[in-house]
């Protein structure tokens, strides 16, 4: 078990390394390749684009192939696009190079999550899948600075080193002994939890933070650059916003088991309203750099308590462990591109200030909407307590 558990991490850790990579360096393509803010946002947007277009395919292959050859496929292709995103200069090469990275990632992460959640005891498999978690975080942590040091040793041989270890995890997966044969799954599976207001109002609390997330990537490594912080300093600003951001995750674990998810969720909805307002306005670069930082701990809040609660449904509904995990990138993803992308051409046809209000606005409807909810300590659904057909999200317990 605990071989595959750190492929699954190694795993998971480069894809994110490289989806990170790229904020340090907005500013560079902004200037060499003629982006505007909308052009950075569209970057910044192709990846959790492809991510979202690969989800289904994903999720699909992996029900049918297998976990193992659906992560074998998908490193592959990381590979030769990370290669690619270091050699191509146009901007929608790049752009072509990070949405094809950004889908042949569903496979990977589709195909790693599936794996180890088929082969992991049922008794550990909440631990397994934190630990891997974790693992992604640090991939966060340490992408602004693989950044940075492209940005001073050149962006063709540092993402060809990256490339390098995707294609090394090839090999790796290949040698790794592959799960046990399951019985095939449909896609119209997946469909109807789609279809399930439940598994929607979940997946919420997994796509608001993603656009947070989206918008803040794209407008705060510029307003940093303008503000008079090099690629480093951009790249150090985001590692300490992600290593506050999991240590907090750490923490909230053991409160939501002690809780449940409604009040992290709350908290980060709060946390998240305060800063959203706040980052429009600062003209100093250092107190820019804080927000940022609080930004990141506010909007990971509930990031990990939705995610924890699409998990639970999907379980609860016998859902294969490989559409378990599409369920997860079709709801990040959507909220991650709408976020870098919207938030980017809102801001250059505005001002920073109407992306940022708008998604406190976003916050705050959402905040009313659950408030009610929060001396409970559970999720379910009415048909678990009347056995009816299922309805909206209820939260039970207290």
């Amino acid at each position: 078990m605990r071989p595959l558990l750190f492929l699954t991490g190694a795993i998971v850790f480069f894809d994110t390394l490289f989806f990170a990579a790229l904020t340090p360096l907005l500013p560079h393509y902004v200037a060499t390749a003629g982006l505007g803010k909308t052009g950075a946002g569209v970057l910044a947007a192709a990846y959790p684009a492809g991510a979202f277009v690969g989800a289904i395919p994903s999720g699909i292959v992996a029900a049918h192939a297998g976990v193992k050859r659906t992560v074998i496929v998908g490193l592959v292709i990381v590979g030769v696009c990370t290669v690619a995103f270091g050699l191509v200069h146009e901007g929608w090469q790049l752009d072509l190079a990070r949405f094809a990275q950004g889908l042949a990632s569903a496979f990977t992460w589709t195909g790693a999550l599936g794996w180890l959640v088929a082969r992991a005891p049922a008794g550990k498999r909440g631990q397994l899948i934190g630990q891997v978690f974790a693992a992604a975080v640090v991939g966060a942590l340490f992408g602004p600075v693989i950044g940075a040091i492209a940005s001073y040793a050149g962006i063709a041989p540092t993402f060809g080193v990256v490339a390098a270890a995707s294609f090394g995890l090839v090999v790796w997966a290949a040698l790794t002994p592959g799960e046990a044969a399951a019985e095939a799954q449909g896609p119209r599976v997946l469909f109807a939890a789609l279809a399930d207001r439940t598994m929607l109002g979940a997946a919420w609390f997994v796509v608001l933070p993603a656009l947070l997330f989206g918008t803040l990537s794209v407008l705060a490594p510029l307003r940093l650059s303008r503000l008079g912080f090099g690629a480093a300093a951009i790249g150090a600003v985001f590692l300490c916003s992600a290593a506050f951001e999991a240590a907090n995750n750490v923490y909230l674990g053991r409160v939501s088991d002690r809780v449940g998810p409604v009040r992290p969720i709350l908290l980060g909805l709060v946390a998240s309203i305060a800063v959203a307002l706040l980052l429009p306005w600062p003209r100093e670069r250092f107190l820019l750099a804080a927000l940022v930082v609080g930004g990141g701990l506010a909007f990971g809040t509930f990031f990990t308590p939705g995610m924890s609660l699409l998990a639970e449904l999907s379980e609860r509904r016998g859902i294969h462990v490989g559409y378990t995990s599409a369920l997860v990138n079709l709801a990040w993803a959507p909220g991650q591109t709408i976020g870098a992308v919207g938030g980017g051409a809102l801001a250059h046809a505005t001002r920073d200030a109407v992306p940022y209000l708008t998604l406190a606005g976003l916050c705050t409807l959402t905040l009313v909407a659950v408030w009610p909810l929060r001396r409970s300590t559970g999720w379910t659904t009415r048909s678990e307590q009347e056995s009816s057909a299922p309805s909206s999200p209820t939260i039970a317990g207290g």
